[in-house]
């Protein structure tokens, strides 16, 4: 399997429309399309990693969701709540949007599409302006950081990330 990824910042006026879009794009070429709050990740790794090991979930048999787009979601947010990893979901309004995009083949066709969805731009790393989500959404505490460093919260997504499939 092939990922990826799209950002960019988009105004979704009915989110209803976007998702049915983006489902559309998504049958007409046979890949899986997942849209993210890129304010709520900590860098391509953590994207990256979320959707290996939700592809490796579902060939093993291992998944908790039977879609594919939200299992990544599960594993993108470190949660094996449903409703909890929707909230790493886009909503109505201003976004920042990475669009994780899975498939056997990725056809250039199915990236244009969505490039022409969103105005590119790097939203997906860590920034100071994400901590409050991301500490709050991942529960990463005070302690934590006082002991790994502010630089280091990445690294405390990734391992959220990676224990998710351990809490089966």
């Amino acid at each position: 399997m092939k990922t990826h990824l799209i950002a960019g910042t988009c105004d979704i006026a009915d989110i209803n429309g976007f998702l049915q879009t983006l489902k559309g794009i998504a049958s007409g070429y046979g890949i899986t399309v997942q849209a993210i709050d890129a304010s709520k990740t900590a860098g391509n790794e953590h994207i990256l990693a979320a959707a290996e090991k939700a592809v490796r979930a579902v060939q093993h048999r291992d998944n908790i969701s039977d879609d594919l787009g939200i299992e990544i979601l599960l594993y993108a947010s470190g949660n094996r709540q449903i409703k909890k990893a929707l909230s790493m979901g886009v909503r109505n309004g201003r976004n920042k949007i990475v669009f994780v995009v899975v498939g056997d083949e990725i056809p250039d066709g199915a990236i244009r599409e969505l490039e022409n969805l969103v105005l590119a731009a790097d939203v997906t790393g860590y920034a100071r302006e994400k901590r409050a989500a991301i500490t709050a959404l991942f529960g990463i505490t005070e302690t934590e950081i006082a002991a790994v460093g502010e630089e280091k919260i990445p690294q405390l997504v990734l391992e959220r990330v990676a224990l998710m499939g351990l809490w089966k």
